[in-house]
Parts: structure tokens; sequence; C-alpha cells
């Protein structure tokens, strides 16, 4: 439970200010949330399930140089997210035609899938796994994450920005991000 709560903390916090909960935003805007929110929960389980089976690979290394690696990548996502410009332009989304089920989740479906493939989080969550050497408290830890983000993003994404700066939400993942990765790096050396 613990692994799954730590899984969940640093995976929210890291995807609240990425694109996708503006792309989320921007389709629950035009469609149904419930199509939206179906087609984005299932992209992000193929990408959780692709990362915890990443992180399980790496499990079968040497410990140490596990949590070396791990430690490394942490610091550069901390780096990437404290990096990263505030004021970049999100790419157009274009509309599905129609508003059915399957169009409007497909969409969702296709550009969660396309837009988050080698993410920050799935990068994260393959970490994680790798680190804590239990798959499914990771991954259901990330993919509930995932899906919040997703749903805050669809329902609303609009209100939260305006009482917490996306700045600060980025600052604040980056943190985690670095004492993970002090602790990575710590059982790595020690």
């Amino acid at each position: 439970m613990t692994i799954m709560a730590i899984t969940f903390g640093v995976v929210f916090l890291a995807e609240l200010p990425d694109k996708t909960a503006l792309a989320g935003l921007m389709l629950g805007t035009r469609y149904r949330a419930s199509h939206v929110f179906a087609g984005v929960a299932a992209a992000f389980a193929v990408h959780v399930a692709l990362a915890v089976a990443a992180g399980s690979v790496l499990t079968l290394l040497p410990h140490r140089l596990v949590q070396a690696f791990v430690g490394v990548l942490f610091l550069a996502g901390a780096a990437m997210l404290l990096l990263k410009k505030s004021d970049e332009d999100d790419e157009e989304l274009k509309a599905p035609a129609g508003q059915s089920f399957w169009k409007v989740s497909g969409a969702g479906f296709m550009l969660i899938l396309v837009a988050e493939f080698g993410d920050l989080t799935q990068i994260m969550t393959a970490n994680l796994a790798a680190r804590y050497d239990d798959p499914l408290s990771v991954g259901l830890g990330a993919v509930l994450a995932l899906w919040a983000v997703a749903g805050l993003g669809i329902l609303g994404g609009r209100t939260l920005l305006r009482y917490v700066p996306l700045r600060l939400i980025t600052k604040v993942a980056a943190v985690l991000m670095l004492t993970l990765a002090a602790f990575s790096l710590y059982e790595a050396l020690a």
C-alpha cells in the first residue's frame, strides 16, 4: 500500500503540469466526458503496463547498478521539470467529426497513446517498478494517478489552475523526484 501511495503521489504531481491534462480539458469541453475518459484511461493503462514491464526487466540486473541508474533517471526527470519552459505552445487538437462513443474515445486513446509514449511519467513508472520490485503496487499507483489527472483535466482543469499555480505543481513534483533520486543514489553507494 505504501509503494502504491508513493507511486500515486509522484506520478500524479509529475503529470499535472503535463500537456495531457490540457488535452483532456480541451476534449472534455467538446465531447461527453465519459467518452473522452474511456479512451484516455485505456491509453494510460497501456502505457503503465509497458512501463512496469520495462521496470520489472531492470530488476534482473545487479541491485546497485539498478539503483544508480534509477537515481540518475530521477535526477534527469527533476531537471526536465525544473528547466521546462512554461510558455510552450501546445499542439492543436483535431476533434473527431462525430459524437459517437467510438470516435470520441478513439480520439482520446490515440492522442494520449502518441503524446505520452516515452513521457516523463512513463519513465518514472518504469523507475519505480525497478526500484521497488513490486509491479502490481507500482502499476496500480501509476494508473490511478494518471486516471485522476485525466479526470481532473477533463472535468475541472480550469478550476484547479485558478487556485494552484502550474509553476508550484511543477516545483513540488521536481522536489519529490530529487528526493527519490537521492534515496536511490544513496542505496547504490551505501
